[in-house]
């Protein structure tokens, strides 16, 4: 059932497209006036503006009802897996410190601490 409405939910969303792109812009008038837009004569007197506008609402309408159905399917199948109720996972971030500054692995660094080896002062060269 789910698999259907969603075959037919995209189908209407392609035909919503399709019909949104055949139909002219406002500012198409204009042309035609000055003779340079054809007449529509296949659709009648007004034109194909009254057919395709009517469609593209039935189509809309029809879109809109599988995306409230798919919607209704979907809430009542019930997540399996979560994501915002999930537990925190803890990461051994091999001794980087954290943002707070704490180190993820206690008693370990990443750098091994440099001991520092008493240099003797240099001595005054004699002749």
């Amino acid at each position: 059932m789910y698999q259907v409405i969603i075959v037919i939910h995209v189908l209407l969303g392609l035909g919503v497209v399709g019909l949104v792109l055949m139909q002219q812009g406002k500012g198409a008038d204009a042309g035609a006036a000055f003779g340079t837009g054809s007449s529509g004569s296949v659709f009648g007197a007004q034109g194909a503006a009254s057919f395709l506008s009517r469609a593209t609402a039935i189509l809309a309408t029809l879109f809109f009802m599988t995306s409230l159905g798919l919607a209704v399917l979907n809430g009542k199948q019930g997540a399996a897996y979560d994501l915002m109720n999930a537990p925190k996972v803890e990461q051994d971030t091999l001794g980087i410190p954290d943002v707070g500054g704490e180190k993820g692995v206690v008693g370990t660094s990443p750098v091994p601490a440099v001991e520092s080896e008493e240099v003797p002062a240099a001595v005054p060269a004699t002749e």
